[in-house]
């Protein structure tokens, strides 16, 4: 973050949107009371919780809101939650700095569908009509074909995919779900798999491997039967240029026109999210400031990992918004 002295005083200086990505989590960040200071505060933030709830036809703020965190954890809740209330900061956000533009939005995994609201290329309500699909076909193809993921901590990428591999070539198929950021990757595969991987990593030096508490082999072959239901509610998405470039999970490159999306969204369930790639991609075109809009902060988190000079802020609760630097003009 860049200072200014004054009488001994260092003075935060404004953010420059020139300078400056907005990033939103998927799942994982999500958790019971999540936006419910939000929206007490701000009525646009309320009203986009009242939008998610007209349109899905139950009480996802409730959810968000008392829980139970059991509920809140299934796929089929945590997918729009986590869209609605990345959704809800954004507004927020808008409200409070109507002439800030970011540079770049990137979102991961789930989070890619609230950066392409943030970039105009979908809108909120289409958005959350791709998002539960994406979630019903994905725990369509958790019960196809039943798997696990873990986190595996310590290992650099060429270590972690030649043991998956090698469990692979057993019969039990696991892959490289998330590549997030030096020393932290995530795994996906059948629960056998990744009973075996784990012990090749622990070998090998992994400090840690650290089964996920999620049912689906989420970013894997594993989620193919989740492709042609996904395709199809793709197909009647309206998705429009973006008026802010985007950075696509799967190839961790720029996503320009509507057809790139669409591309990139249907590639997403089975394959890796490129986290640690996106993040060197928009600090090699000048980024060194990331705003992270959603419950916590793990990305923020993974971003210094990446980068330790880099600046981040999550927004989240009203404090957040209290704490930001002003933001200065495109």
């Amino acid at each position: 973050m860049q200072t200014s002295r004054m009488r001994g005083l260092t003075i935060p200086m404004p953010i420059q949107p020139q300078k400056t990505a907005f990033i939103f989590p998927g799942q994982g960040s999500q958790a019971v009371g999540m936006g419910s200071l939000l929206v007490k505060d701000e009525p646009l933030a309320a009203h986009v919780f009242e939008q998610a709830d007209a349109l899905l036809g139950y009480p996802l703020s409730e959810l968000c809101w008392q829980g139970p965190a059991e509920t809140l954890n299934e796929t089929l809740h945590t997918q729009p939650a986590l869209l609605t209330h990345g959704v809800a900061v954004l507004e927020v956000f808008r409200s409070r700095f109507p002439s800030f533009q970011p540079a770049l939005v990137a979102g991961h995994s789930l989070g890619q569908f609230t950066a392409l609201v943030a970039a105009g290329a979908l809108s909120f309500e289409g958005a959350l009509r791709l998002v539960r699909a994406r979630a019903e076909a994905m725990q369509f193809a958790g019960e196809a074909s039943p798997g696990g993921m873990a986190a595996v901590l310590g290992l650099d990428l060429d270590q972690v995919e030649q043991a998956c591999q090698q469990a692979s070539a057993a019969g039990d198929g696991v892959w490289i779900a998330n590549d997030n950021c030096p020393g932290q990757i995530v795994i996906s595969g059948h629960e056998l798999g990744l009973d075996l991987v784990s012990s090749l990593l622990k070998e090998v030096g992994a400090r840690k491997v650290i089964r996920l508490a999620v049912s689906i082999a989420a970013h894997s072959p594993l989620m193919e039967a989740a492709q042609s239901r996904f395709d199809f509610a793709l197909a009647s998405a309206s998705i429009r240029t973006p008026q802010i470039t985007v950075i696509g999970n799967v190839q961790a490159t720029e996503l320009i026109h509507p057809d790139d999306i669409r591309a990139d969204l249907a590639a997403q369930l089975t394959s890796r999210v490129r986290w640690n790639e996106s993040i060197e991609r928009m600090i090699t075109a000048g980024v060194d400031t990331y705003i992270e809009m959603g419950p916590g902060s793990v990305l923020s988190g993974l971003v210094r990992r990446i980068n330790r000079d880099a600046t981040s802020y999550n927004l989240d609760e009203p404090a957040n918004f209290d704490a930001l630097p002003e933001a200065g003009a495109a």
